[in-house]
């Protein structure tokens, strides 16, 4: 594993997390307590040090996993971040809440559910600009780092082009910008990346995998089941993609490099990005994940590492 540090925060963090959205189940699959444990316990063994969760991934269900596995491990030898604004209240179906009453009532949920009395990074969770902008949401927030509940603050964009949440990051003492960053979806290398290196923000990179269409397993004309995400999108759409996928793996992937390892690593290669979160249902694929790590092309040796 290799690490760097994440912007301004000076958090040590590996450059490959754990993306948790599953655990909440809307990606085809139900979990276990000893499944998640596995997973977290086999992260830890390969060096991962993050794990990014959300108050909406379930309601606090994902949260609520990860809180009983960190009883038996140690919980300073992790980065947990989470988010705000959402209640869940079933698959696919979110209320927004962003007042500062309400936010405060979520931080103190995810405690609870995480089973901690601080969270390494808290973030703004892909909300508009309209709620963005609430100078006593902030206030408030900034007097829970104060309090040590809070670690650091951060953005997870909801847009891979909002450049107006980014900019505003160090304004109101957000340390990291978290986007959705893979070879399918490169925006955020216009405005995003390069306001990131300015303010010298930590860049969490969500879906590296691109929802899975980049890890190799699916060929033009997979479909998936009614639970996953992936089956709501247009279905001429989703061929589209896999037909996409299936050329750049035969022009850009090099012969015997897996293709999953590979997506990981070119997510890296570009210096404003810190780490990158993917998602994995399984030991073996937390496995296969760590592996990008020691592919020649993931440097330590980090632009914003200080």
């Amino acid at each position: 594993m290799k690490y760097r540090t994440l912007g301004k925060t000076g958090l040590n963090v590996s450059v490959i997390g754990v993306g948790t959205w599953q655990f909440g189940g809307e990606w085809g699959k139900d979990f276990s307590q000893e499944e998640v444990n596995a997973i977290l316990r086999r992260a830890k063994e390969v060096g991962m040090n993050v794990i990014d969760t959300a108050e909406c991934y379930g309601d606090h269900l994902s949260e609520a996993f990860i809180g009983e596995y960190l009883q038996q491990d140690v919980r300073e030898d992790w980065i947990v971040a989470t988010k705000f604004g959402h209640q869940f209240h079933g698959p696919f179906d979110r209320s927004n809440h962003w007042s500062a009453e309400e936010v405060i009532q979520q931080l103190d949920a995810s405690l609870k559910a995480l089973k901690t009395d601080y969270i390494d990074l808290y973030q703004f969770h892909s909300g508009g600009d309209e709620v963005f902008r609430n100078d006593g949401l902030w206030t408030a927030l900034d007097k829970q780092v104060q309090a040590g509940k809070i670690r650091h603050l951060g953005i997870s964009i909801g847009a891979n082009n909002n450049i107006y949440q980014t900019d505003l990051a160090s304004e109101f003492n957000a340390s990291v910008i978290q986007v959705v960053y893979n070879r399918l979806e490169r925006q955020p290398e216009e405005e995003v990346f390069p306001s990131c290196k300015r303010q010298q923000l930590g860049v969490l990179a969500r879906v590296p995998l691109a929802s899975g269409f980049l890890s190799g397993k699916y060929k033009p004309g997979a479909s998936f089941v009614e639970n996953d995400v992936r089956s709501r999108q247009d279905q001429e759409e989703l061929q589209k993609k896999l037909e996409l996928v299936e050329k750049i793996r035969h022009e850009e992937v090099p012969e015997g490099i897996d293709m999953a390892q590979w997506a990981l690593a070119w997510c890296l290669k570009h210096e404003a990005v810190t780490s990158v979160i993917p998602g994995c249902k399984n030991v073996e694929q937390v496995e296969r994940n760590a592996l990008a790590a020691s592919l020649e092309m993931v440097s330590e040796n980090h632009p914003h590492s200080v």
